[in-house]
């Protein structure tokens, strides 16, 4: 199993900066990437940025050049930085796990990110 606990989120200002933490606990080795999802009400839940073991990242097109997604295996966080911000980026964030030997899925609680205009 793995557990996925994330924080971060907040309320701010269309152009503000905000940042994501994934913390990940449990079986980690079973991982091979790690992304951030986001999901607006009446919307359906899509990929924000997504970072695998060996360091290679993918953005939605939406966020490129405004996120930047990273991970610290020291402390087993991967954050998001989300900067220039928009209303539409307003969104439950959820941070995903891939374990795909064990043909898991694991995914957080969700955090909510608001960027008012």
């Amino acid at each position: 199993q793995v557990q996925l606990v994330e924080s971060g989120g907040g309320l701010v200002q269309a152009g503000g900066s905000l940042r994501l933490s994934c913390k990940l606990s449990g079986n980690i080795f079973s991982i091979n990437a790690i992304g951030w999802y986001r999901q607006a009400p009446g919307e359906q839940r899509g990929l924000v940025a997504r970072i695998t073991i060996r360091g290679s990242t993918n953005y939605a097109d939406s966020v490129k050049g405004r996120f930047t997604i990273s991970r610290d295996s020291s402390r087993d966080t991967v954050d998001l930085r989300m900067n220039s911000l928009k209303p539409e980026d307003t969104a439950v964030y959820y941070c995903n796990a891939e374990a795909p030997f064990n043909g898991k899925n694991y995914w957080g609680q969700g955090t909510q990110v608001t960027v008012s205009s």
